[in-house]
């Protein structure tokens, strides 16, 4: 990774909440590629197969060498606080979450409790704690109150969520407010709260999400349904918010005051396209003709026109998004066709991570 700041990184201790999810899977190899010491707090993979197990994440955590449980309930603060006393992170990324739309409506309690409670907890356990430097919490593009603008959302709109998972996001945001203004600012720990765009990327799995959606029926021959064909987001590579969580987390540690707000992270909007055009592209990169059935899902509303403004972190963390929308869709599919084919999943995450960090077409200027 020729564009990270490997200096700054070399034997950070690294505390990775969602560590076993797919977006937690892929900063995994980022974060030893970087050559830090990382603990995981995630439950077991709820899918089979799990980018997880498919890479062996597991092998690359110091759980085992700290004596901790593979899988840790970010719901279980007196775990969670014995993580902060047996390992002593200088850095804790905070990813974990429920974090589907469709699972919110049907959960919605354990969808507050995961992420606001389990928020809360982890928060809490930093403040007791005396090794942290900088936290950044994970939220969402969702995390807006979206009345369907044409323009894109900028770090001072208005908070809100009309279902259970974008309201429970919102929440977070709040209590990761208080905790920095109520504690963190005192003792010099810099908390930074991140809203990125739509993910995409090889190793998703997830169930009601349409890159996973589309792929298991391209290899199945089956049709593809899809509830909002309309519907556009902004679409963007796993590694693209990754790339920027890591910058931030560096200037936090270089200036706590200074870069502790909200930062959106998504593409340029350009890249904002339709389901149904997300879906093509799949199935184009695929080599596969997919039936694609259309309906609209009255029981559980989703927005349909969602816009992120990413200016403040090209401004103040010299962060800019690499890809476009259909260079992330190729990326991904490329992935999935491989591996599929026998290729290494492990070794694809790798040397996607490293053809990333080396892109020159738009460079992360943090070099």
């Amino acid at each position: 990774m020729k564009q990270a700041n490997v200096a700054f990184w070399a034997s950070k201790k690294v505390l990775l909440t969602g560590h076993t999810g797919f977006k937690g899977s892929w900063f995994v190899r980022i974060l030893h590629g970087l050559g830090c010491e990382v603990v995981g707090c995630g439950l077991a993979p709820e899918t089979s197969p799990s980018l997880y197990q498919q890479i062996g994440t597991f092998a690359f955590i110091e759980n085992q060498k700290y004596a901790l449980p593979e899988f840790i309930d970010v719901n279980n603060a007196d775990l969670l606080k014995e993580v902060f006393d047996v390992f002593k992170p200088e850095i804790v990324f905070h990813l974990a979450a429920q974090p589907l739309v469709l699972e919110g409506y049907k959960n919605p309690v354990d969808t507050f409790q995961t992420n606001v409670m389990g928020t809360v907890n982890l928060l809490n356990a930093v403040h007791a704690s005396q090794s942290v430097d900088a936290v950044v919490v994970v939220t969402t593009d969702k995390v807006y109150n979206n009345v369907e603008q044409i323009w894109p959302y900028r770090e001072y709109d208005k908070l809100g969520g009309k279902d259970p998972y974008s309201a429970s996001k919102a929440c977070t945001e709040i209590v990761a407010a208080a905790y920095r203004d109520s504690f963190f600012s005192k003792r010099d720990i810099g908390l930074a709260t991140a809203r990125a765009g739509n993910v995409i990327g090889g190793g998703d799995w997830s169930s009601n999400r349409l890159i996973p959606d589309i792929v298991k029926a391209a290899f199945s021959n089956e049709p593809i349904s899809l509830r909002y064909p309309h519907a556009t987001r902004p679409w963007q590579h796993v590694l693209e918010p990754l790339s920027g969580y890591v910058r931030l987390a560096e200037c936090l540690c270089e200036n706590r005051i200074k870069y502790s707000h909200a930062y959106n992270f998504g593409p340029e909007l350009t890249d904002n396209i339709s389901v149904i055009e997300v879906t093509k592209l799949v199935a184009s990169q695929l080599e596969t003709d997919i039936s694609i059935m259309t309906e609209i899902d009255t029981e559980f509303t989703e927005s349909q026109l969602l816009n992120l403004d990413s200016t403040k972190s090209k401004h103040d963390l010299g962060w800019h998004p690499k890809m476009s929308a259909t260079d992330a869709i190729a990326l991904t599919c490329d992935w999935y066709k491989k591996v599929s084919g026998g290729a290494d999943p492990a070794g694809m995450l790798d040397e996607q991570i490293e053809q990333f960090f080396i892109r020159k077409d738009k460079v992360n200027e943090y070099a």
